[in-house]
């Protein structure tokens, strides 16, 4: 598959009380794009392979959420309903209409609420890892007791966990660069921003309902050893989206677009060409 690293540029835009750091690779039809979104404490150098990946006629725009790589906290009282909402404004500001939203994990959870709150701009979801369900009582008591630990311990410690978390145990054998970029971009964010996003993570609205009422075709990827999102959870989404197509991609945990980014960008590119979006040629 072709590399266009050599086309991705790094921007950034302000937008009402933050400035968003993201990385774009313009296509020949600026009206094709795919935005993604990345996960929980990570940031937009996560997508560089997708973005290499797309279609020539297919833009790629990769953001840094609020609070996370180099864009900027803001007010600092983060929800999954402001990250949304900032995503939203920030397809405004860069003229973009519609876009294909592709999120891993807290990515997939900002896609699924953009989607609620203004559904006219999204023409396809690309959800990786991630789910629907609001935490319950242990989940958000288990985000309350990380906050206190990275309070405690620093961001270090933190790092060091969770990375054993989300990957396989062949990728933290074999794949020692993505383990370490993930490790880099976790201690790149400040605690405050870490424990802010804890707690928007635990007091996120439950999306279930409304995957109902999603009319455009949906991609669900998961890694099949991911232990954080459980295969009952996809089985959620893939049992109430009217047209959806699961993908379950082998030896990989919860970051398979680093983990088997071959597997991951075919599935990905094979989803957009279903589209036949505008060049295409379809």
């Amino acid at each position: 598959m072709a590399n266009h690293e050599e086309l991705i540029k790094r921007k950034r835009i302000r937008i009402g009380d933050i400035s968003i750091s993201y990385l774009i690779r313009e296509g020949t039809h600026p009206e094709n794009t795919v935005l993604f979104i990345h996960g929980f404490p990570f940031n937009k150098n996560m997508w560089r392979s997708q973005l290499s990946a797309l279609p020539p006629h297919i833009t790629g725009i990769a953001i840094d959420v609020r609070g996370h790589g180099n864009s900027t906290i803001g007010h600092g009282f983060f929800s999954i309903d402001v990250f949304a909402k900032d995503l939203l404004v920030f397809m405004r500001k860069i003229n973009i209409g519609k876009a294909v939203l592709c999120g891993v994990s807290m990515g997939g959870y900002i896609a699924l609420r953009a989607y609620e709150i203004q559904p006219e701009s999204i023409s396809g979801l690309i959800l990786s890892d991630t789910n629907s369900l609001a935490d319950n009582n242990a989940a958000k008591q288990k985000r309350f007791d990380t906050i206190q630990s990275v309070l405690k311990n620093g961001k270090r410690a933190f790092s060091i966990g969770f990375v054993n978390n989300v990957f396989s145990q062949k990728s933290l054998a074999e794949n020692p660069e993505a383990v370490d970029l993930i490790k880099s971009s976790i201690r790149r964010n400040v605690e405050s921003a870490i424990c802010a996003t804890l707690l928007a993570l635990a007091s996120r609205t439950d999306t279930t309902e409304s995957l109902k009422t999603i009319p455009v075709p949906v991609l669900v990827i998961r890694g099949a050893e991911d232990t954080l999102t459980t295969r009952e959870q996809a089985e959620i989404l893939v049992q109430h989206i009217p047209d959806v197509t699961f993908v379950e991609i082998p030896e990989c945990g919860h970051l398979p677009n680093l983990e088997d980014e071959a597997q991951f960008n075919r599935a990905m590119n094979d989803y957009l060409a279903r589209l036949a979006l505008p060049g295409s040629g379809l």
